[in-house]
């Protein structure tokens, strides 16, 4: 099998002057998880230190770019799954965590539990060894700004949901195994201790070696509704190629309860989509040594692996 990776950076909306930052990161963030495919590493690895990457970087809703709760608080969640055997672990409410996706895999690894929310799951940070971070380090000038004008009187708290930034991962290693992972601050000014769609199984991800896996973005009370992840999963199992089962359950989470989202697919046999129904969603992926990214409908920038780690440094 020849490995797979492809990345998302959240559907929504993406302003013009960030549309270059979100677009390097999933590349970035696609580059270091194929390395890893390439030397023979397991997919569960490759979307984990993906996610990782994102959640470094401030141009995304997920880690140090988290926006805020109605307390001007980081609350992150956070999902991985194992297609080999439906292993998952998640985590929900996380305060002062670098990496909320780790943590999401330890619990999937050291616990028979599959979430652990707030105190539980800081608790269990600190059992691990995980260092605390102060608050503050993961809170932007530009997450506190939206947060304070979300605060005022004559605000469109509906205006700043749009912009949503929640980012994931999904791959196919050499051995043919797959796997998800799903990391989000959620939404802006959200009540304490929300949890939204990402850290439920089913919804913010999942992963099954006889189907396939995905990683979903967007409205989390709409995603949970229809329990996204898991449709597109049944619609492939129905014979639908990963394109379609994505447009379809888009479709229906739309005409059904009026949400928009995103999603990143992949198939058992390595075919992918990223597919969604919000105005933009930045992605990449990286198949035979070739470099896929875009942001809007329709756009597909091409770069070999080569090219597109010396134009990024790497």
């Amino acid at each position: 099998m020849k490995p797979v990776i492809v990345v998302h950076g959240g559907a929504g909306r993406i302003f013009k002057e960030r549309e270059e930052g979100s677009r390097s990161g999933v590349k970035r963030a696609a580059l270091k998880g194929y390395n890893i495919l390439k030397r023979g590493g397991s997919a569960l690895d490759a979307v984990e230190e993906a996610v990782a990457v994102m959640e470094d970087d401030p141009h995304f809703n997920a880690g140090r770019g988290s926006v805020l709760n109605e307390k001007g608080e980081v609350e992150m969640d956070a999902i991985i799954m194992d297609g080999k055997n439906l292993a998952s672990g998640a985590v929900s409410a996380v305060k002062r965590i670098d990496h909320p996706i780790k943590l999401a895999r330890l619990v999937m690894e050291k616990t028979d539990h599959m979430l652990l929310t707030d105190q539980g799951a800081l608790a269990f940070a600190r059992a691990m060894g995980i260092p605390e971070v102060p608050g503050e380090k993961l809170i932007t000038e530009r997450s506190l700004d939206r947060w304070k004008k979300n605060l005022e009187a004559d605000s469109n708290p509906q205006e700043f949901q749009k912009d949503l930034g929640t980012v994931g991962a999904i791959a196919i290693d050499s051995a043919g195994n797959v796997a998800s992972a799903t990391s989000t601050g959620g939404l802006t000014n959200k009540l304490v201790g929300r949890v939204g769609d990402t850290a439920c199984i089913g919804s913010g991800g999942y992963a099954d070696n006889d189907v396939g896996a995905t990683s979903t973005t967007g409205h989390g009370e709409s995603i949970m509704k229809v329990v996204l992840a898991r449709l597109i999963l049944f619609h492939m199992e129905q014979g639908k190629k990963p394109q379609d089962a994505a447009d379809a359950a888009l479709n229906f989470m739309k005409t059904r309860v009026g949400g928009l989202g995103g999603v990143i697919v992949i198939s058992s046999s390595g075919d992918w989509a990223a597919r969604f129904s919000t105005k933009q969603m930045s992605w990449a992926t990286v198949k035979d040594d070739e470099l896929l990214c875009g942001v809007h409908a329709g756009e597909r920038h091409r770069q070999s692996v080569e090219e597109a780690m010396s134009s990024m440094g790497s």
